[in-house]
């Protein structure tokens, strides 16, 4: 089978399995209990915990649900618990590439997942979620805010309640559930004059995340991560802002710090899993969120919310069943690169790119337009063109490889071709 033939049945034939992690609010009390009976999972904990200068074994096992509620303490113990189970369940993590059709992150569990697929080290992952935790909870502080899950009622008639008392609609998980978030007054607002048909159903988090009021919180992170190192995702990665595939690996981390501050647009990430043809969604511990909202969203795709190490062999077997055959398309050092589109719809070649021209980085080589919306495809890398995968015109599935590339790298102030 020829390379054209195999990009083009990535999404669109077969199995496709979905790998995702849940965001803050997951966390139990001593969820992670059953896991410390596993010795390298009980070593990796208590590096990382070195790592987040946090006593993650203690905030996992014997802490009570007030303390775990903590923005500093909540956030560092979700990622680090999402990255040692995925280690479980994939011991030689380059493994874990020829099975995952596509995997993304709600909320903080886009570190989680950035680090899962090889963006960015775990290590890296512990210190920035230690220092967005942080952050978050200092912001949190300077006023009292919080965050209120509207369900049920006209989206339309939901996001207009939404504005009419200054509220931001911070999450949008589908199928009628929104999450406002803003101050108490607000929210008392909102309960006092809810949506029609809708029901209020207050959270257990110490802030409104996701609004204006992160804004201090985006700024520190954006500072520190111009120190962090970063590599183009190995799986389709999908962005919580728009849901669309990004496959540059300093765009996943500028996308998440932004997050911040911006709401989460699970609906969207939801919507690309299907246009994918996702047949299998395993979620890390702590799980049982994103596959509940998975169930009311994704009809008739199998679901997997693991929680505890004795499910490792039937959580394998789910990944076998449905990652199997899976086109890696992207990595981290390769002797050509692809171009991949980042949604689905129509795609439209940028007129005048032919074999052997060289692209400068971030070249638009095209966009990919649908009833939402039309996205700018760019070469994030830049390159000498190879080969055409895909035809003017033709309708593209997210993640989908467009063009393949040489890349071009610099000598003596001369350019060469990587062969």
């Amino acid at each position: 089978m020829s390379l054209r033939d195999r990009g083009a049945l990535i999404g669109k034939s077969g199995d496709v399995l979905a790998i995702v992690a849940p965001g803050q609010g997951a966390q139990t009390p001593g969820f992670l209990k059953p896991w410390l009976t596993e010795s390298s999972f009980a070593d990796r904990l208590t590096w990382l915990s070195a790592v987040a200068g946090l006593d993650l074994v203690h905030y996992g096992t014997e802490a009570d649900a007030e303390t775990i509620r903590d923005t500093a303490v909540a956030q560092p113990l979700l990622v680090a618990s999402g990255l040692l189970a995925s280690l479980q369940l994939f011991p030689h993590p380059a493994d874990a590439f020829n099975y995952i059709g596509v995997a993304a992150g709600h909320s903080v569990g886009e570190l989680t997942a950035a680090a899962g697929v090889g963006v960015i080290r775990a290590e890296q992952a512990m210190v920035l979620v230690r220092e967005r935790g942080k952050a978050m909870a200092a912001a949190s502080a300077a006023r009292p805010t919080s965050m209120t899950a509207v369900v049920g009622g006209k989206p339309e008639d939901v996001l207009a309640a939404l504005e009419k008392h200054g509220l931001t609609p911070a999450n949008n998980n589908g199928s009628g559930q929104i999450v406002a978030a803003g101050t108490i007054e607000q929210l008392a607002a909102l309960e006092a004059d809810p949506p029609a048909r809708a029901r209020l159903i207050p959270l257990s988090v110490a802030g409104a995340f996701h609004t204006q009021h992160m804004a201090p919180a985006v700024a520190h992170l954006a500072t520190l991560s111009k120190a962090v190192s970063t590599y183009d995702p190995r799986v389709p990665l999908l962005s919580n802002a728009d849901g669309q595939v990004v496959q540059h690996g300093r765009d996943v981390l500028t996308r998440i710090v932004g997050q911040v501050a911006n709401p989460v647009r699970w609906d969207l990430c939801l919507q690309t899993m299907a246009d994918l043809g996702v047949t299998g969604l395993l979620e890390v511990p702590p799980a049982g969120t994103l596959t509940g909202i998975a169930k009311r969203n994704l009809k008739g795709v199998e679901l997997f919310a693991l929680n505890t190490p004795d499910q490792l062999p039937d959580a394998m077997d789910f990944v076998r069943k449905h990652g199997a055959d899976q086109v890696a398309s992207q990595h981290s050092n390769p002797t050509w690169r692809l171009v991949v589109s980042p949604g689905k719809g129509e795609f439209v070649r940028t007129e005048g790119i032919g074999p052997d021209e060289v692209l400068p980085p971030l070249a638009t080589v095209g966009t990919v337009a649908n009833l939402r919306e039309e996205i700018p495809v760019s070469a994030p890398h830049g390159g000498v063109v190879v080969e055409w995968l895909v035809e003017d015109g033709d309708p593209v599935a997210p993640g989908q490889p467009l063009l393949r590339l040489h890349p071009v790298v610099e000598t003596a102030g001369a350019a060469e071709v990587n062969r």
